[in-house]
């Protein structure tokens, strides 16, 4: 059964924003910091870029994931987008944990990130705004990696992967900038 708002339906339920925003493929990402010598980790898809000049990015947690709390304390985050291979990382990180998966961290500033990821990013926050249930967290970023691996990404509930077109014809530049 396909859901749809109009202009003549003012209900927006939980189920149809999840449906609605799952028709977004993203790539898959996990959010960690570190408290007491411990590393914390949660999956996320609510990542974005937010500048270039000063380099920053954006995340946002739910007030009711320990996360949430984590960040208010620690101030610093990491953010590991996954590559292919990793779903069961994501999974784990997901609050699925998967017994005997070996977990395997880099500290990048101070601050853990996963192994093996497409690209790591270490960031301390310089900015916190509410947004409903939800915190953005603007993070100055401190260190930036990228790998040469295919991303794990996730669309309508599902994980996939990125197959890149073989046509040579001439793509458009985007400027996200």
């Amino acid at each position: 059964m396909t859901q749809t708002a109009t202009s003549d339906t003012s209900e927006i339920t939980p189920q149809l924003f999840r449906k609605a925003m799952g028709r977004f493929a993203t790539g898959v990402t996990v959010i960690t910091t570190e408290q007491g010598g411990e590393a914390r980790g949660m999956t996320a898809s609510a990542f974005m870029s937010g500048s270039l000049t000063p380099p920053l990015c954006v995340i946002s947690i739910a007030k009711t994931a320990r996360m949430h709390a984590l960040l208010m304390d620690t101030g610093k985050f990491g953010v590991s987008m996954l590559s292919r291979d990793q779903e069961a990382v994501s999974k784990h990180f997901a609050g699925r944990p998967i017994e005997g998966l070996e977990i395997k961290w880099e500290h990048h500033a101070g601050v853990p990130v996963l192994a093996g990821a497409c690209g790591t990013i270490a960031a301390e926050v310089v900015a916190q705004h509410e947004c409903g249930d939800h915190t953005l967290f603007v993070g100055h970023i401190l260190d930036l990696r990228a790998h040469d691996k295919v991303a794990l990404a996730y669309h309508a509930g599902h994980y996939a992967t990125l197959m890149y077109q073989k046509d040579d014809s001439p793509v458009p530049k985007f400027e996200f900038w």
